[in-house]
């Protein structure tokens, strides 16, 4: 497939959204995968916990899970194997198993770039929102440490703020609100489909970041209106994303 420039992506991204043009004031900011390097150990503890209960699967579909909640994985699963959803009671403690799992193969180090892109966007006073679909307290715990104040408790969308997980747009939809921001005023940052189908639906300025097996294509693919091979390249285009002239 023929790529877009960021220019014709941003053009087209205005004439979608006319008589609105994108003016970024937010950054709404995918963890697993985009923040952190700990989409293999999420899958290894997933593929784990599942194939422990004796249900089959692979460790390659996790990955094309990321950005869902606990809740939502495991019901996926149960609807394949049972034609139902699970027990609550049950998910919750199968997602504190696959929880536990993740921690005991330490914390994962963060995406090569992201600190830097982070930092960039806080620079030009980007306002900074994390959105994710997990409830990791190993991961979430790090962000103050990993990424200075980017990621206050009061700027932090996790499964436990939504009803309706990625690829829903509910959890952009919440980080808009969190912002006190117009979907034209944000530009958000993901890894995996569901996050990118998820922040277009919701209508923000959508960036793909290729950082695993993923590819690019999969992310245009789910509506991302620019993908970049990585957090590095996020942070070279940044001047021309936040200064463009359309």
């Amino acid at each position: 497939m023929t790529t877009p420039s960021l220019k014709e992506s941003i053009y087209g991204y205005n004439r979608k959204n006319a008589p609105h043009k994108l003016a970024p004031r937010a950054a709404l900011i995918d963890m697993d995968g985009t923040l952190y390097n700990s989409m293999p150990n999420h899958a290894k503890a997933w593929h784990r916990t599942i194939s422990e209960l004796g249900i089959g699967c692979t460790l390659e579909e996790f990955f094309l899970y990321e950005g869902r909640t606990g809740t939502d994985t495991i019901n996926l699963i149960w609807n394949r194997a049972f034609g139902k959803d699970a027990d609550p009671e049950e998910a919750a403690r199968i997602y504190d198993k696959k929880a536990a799992y993740f921690a005991q193969m330490g914390i994962p180090g963060t995406i090569t770039g992201a600190q830097s892109a982070v930092a960039a966007l806080i620079d030009r006073n980007i306002t900074t929102v994390l959105v994710t679909g997990s409830g990791q307290p190993s991961t979430l715990q790090r962000l103050d440490t990993d990424f200075p104040n980017a990621f206050p408790a009061h700027r932090r969308i996790t499964s436990a703020s939504v009803t309706h997980g990625k690829p829903h747009p509910e959890p952009f939809q919440k980080a808009m609100q969190l912002a006190n921001v117009k979907p034209w005023h944000c530009i958000a940052i993901d890894n995996a489909p569901l996050g990118v189908e998820s922040a277009a639906k919701a209508g923000a300025f959508t960036i793909g970041i290729v950082t695993g097996p993923i590819q690019a294509s999969d992310l245009y693919n789910a509506g991302a209106d620019i993908v970049f091979t990585s957090m590095q390249e996020l942070t070279e285009k940044l001047t021309e994303l936040l200064d463009h002239q359309l």
